[in-house]
Formats: structure tokens, sequence, C-alpha cells
């Protein structure tokens, strides 16, 4: 089944998929809502952890993490439609960073021209997202994910909410039936990575600031998805070892390819010093013997260090497609 989006072809992901097994199907047109923010209170972490959005989300990262096992970047093949119409909405916001000019004055935290980067997005999402989603409830709800993927005009900062948002973006392009199964490597590589080269670009052009950073303590100022797709596709491959991790050369060289490696380099460009004391995590990851322990344990600090913290998910926006309802209980 099909359904036409402004001339653009677009298949209706299997509802069969294992990675939907414990969400009911795809909201019918009438469900969709606009999502708001329901965590309030640091009580309400484990309602989070025990719901149908928790098990939807960590469940499509697991599952795209499966489905790029061993595969470089450049190996994704060529976008589906709806994927490329996409790429050329992050094109349109990579644009808009060159027409925007910088705001001269002096500025401890951040660039201001950043806020009228993010009112422009706000002002023009709808807009953008019409010929990629063309139920216009279903399209209002995913806009929301789409329009906190980027950072915070306010506080002219980015963090992994932020790359969350994203990531419940895509994973809404599925549930909506924007995307099917056969889009799933793609967007989790070379889609991904375009995202990625655009949030960096913002990050390093409005001089955006970590939202929560752990410092020398987290993996990275601004990101951890990236970090646990790059692991993923290094399953499997024993010519390059987790030890690598510390080797700038090797991750300039193999940037390209693997987010993994992306994300070392990027390290690399902005920090300083020696890279046991700028990353200490990354730095005791490179003893892990392989790539499946290090993806494995990445999943296990995510959970615990980003999805199970009040300051990120308070943040958080819930509607029809990521809904606080508990899971079913097991028989």
């Amino acid at each position: 089944m099909s359904v036409a989006a402004g001339g653009i072809g677009i298949s209706l992901g299997a509802e069969s998929d294992p990675l939907l097994k414990h969400v009911p199907g795809r909201p019918f047109a009438s469900d969709y809502v606009v999502p708001i923010k329901e965590v309030k209170t640091v009580g309400d972490v484990q309602r989070w952890e025990n719901s149908e959005a928790y098990q939807e989300y960590l469940g499509f990262i697991i599952h795209i993490g499966d489905r790029i096992q061993g595969t470089k970047i450049s190996h994704a093949g060529l976008p589906g439609k709806a994927i490329a119409l996409l790429m050329d909405i992050l094109d349109t916001l990579n644009e808009w960073i060159d027409d925007i000019p910088l705001d001269d004055h002096d500025q401890r935290f951040g660039n201001k021209a950043f806020r009228v980067w993010m009112s422009r997005l706000n002002d023009k999402a709808l807009e953008l997202l019409d010929p990629l989603i063309p139920i216009e409830k279903a399209r209002n709800e995913a806009m929301v994910y789409f329009v906190h993927s980027f950072g915070d005009g306010t506080r002219i900062d980015y963090g992994t909410g932020h790359e969350m948002a994203f990531v419940q973006f895509l994973c809404s392009l599925f549930r909506i039936g924007v995307f099917g199964d056969s889009d799933k490597e793609f967007v989790g590589l070379k889609l991904f990575q375009h995202y990625m080269n655009l949030s960096r670009r913002l990050q390093h052009h409005y001089k955006l600031e970590p939202a929560g950073s752990q410092g020398v303590w987290s993996l990275d100022d601004y990101q951890f998805v990236s970090f646990i797709w790059g692991a993923a596709q290094l399953v499997g491959n024993h010519a390059v070892k987790p030890k690598s991790i510390s080797n700038y050369e090797l991750a300039e060289a193999l940037a390209e390819d693997y987010h993994l490696f992306a994300c070392i380099h990027y390290i690399s460009e902005v920090k300083t010093g020696p890279f046991a004391e700028h990353s200490n995590q990354l730095w005791n990851i490179s003893a892990v013997a392989n790539w499946e322990k290090t993806n494995s344990g990445l999943i296990k600090m995510y959970k615990a260090e980003v999805l199970s913290k009040f300051p990120v998910i308070q943040h958080v926006f819930f509607g029809s497609i990521f809904n606080l309802k508990p899971l079913p209980a097991k028989v």
C-alpha cells in the first residue's frame, strides 16, 4: 500500500515489523496529537522507563543498529524518494546558516544569531515537512520532534536531548509510514550522517553550549546515539579494534565511513590536550575487547546516563506515537 505525497510514492512499513511488537499498530489519522511534555517530576522518570514510548524508542535504536552492523556509510546504497526529500530539507537548513549573519556583539555563551535560525525553523517547519508527511495531524505531531532536533534557541545550546528528538522524528516517520523497511539501513547510515554534519556545523558556527554536559566523564559534549550506531557498524570488524579509538590519524581516515570515528575526528578538532584527559570515558572504552561488547556497553551506558536522567527526560515530548502508557504485563 502507498500514499502520494507531493507526487512522491511513499511505501507504508509492515505492521508486523519486530521493532513494533510492543506497540499498538500505526495510529489512525484521527488519533494523532500535538505532543506535550509529561515528565514533570523525578518520580515520573520511572513511569517513562516502564512505558511503551521507552520500549519504542530504545527498540528503534537497537533495531537500526542491528540493521547497519558491518556496513560502511559509503555502502548505504541509494536513498528512497522520501529519504532524498528529507535530505534536501536538511540541506535547506544548512543553507540558512549561510544566510543568517552572526551577531557581532561580544557574547560569553553562544551566538544570538542562532535564535534567528531557530525562529526561522519554527516558522517554516510545517511548510518544509508538508511534501514529506501527507497526513496533516501526523505532520503536526512529527514536527514537534523535528523542530527540537537542532538545539534550544533560548538557551543557545544543544545536547543529547536534541539528538534524541531527531531519533524520535526518524522513528515517527517509520510509524507514520513515510519510511519503510527497505529504508532502515540508509536511515541509520547516510541520513543520520547528514543530520550529524548539520548538527556539528550548528554547534561550531553558533558556538552552542553543551546542554547538560558531564565534561570529561561523558562520551561527548553533545552526542550519544552516534556512538551506539557507530559501534554497531563495527561489530564483526577484526581489522579495526576498540583500542584504535584514540588514534586521531585513523579516525580522520575512517570518519566518512563510520559514525564512531566521525565523532572521534570531531572531538580531535575541537578539544586539545591528551585524549585520556579530555575524553576519559572514550579512553576507557578503548580497552574493551571487541565491538560487540563495546556496543552493548554503550547501550547500557545510554540507558543509565541519558534515558534515566530527569534533566534530559523532562524535555521529551509525548503524543500518540510515543506515549507513556505502561507496557502490557507479561503473561
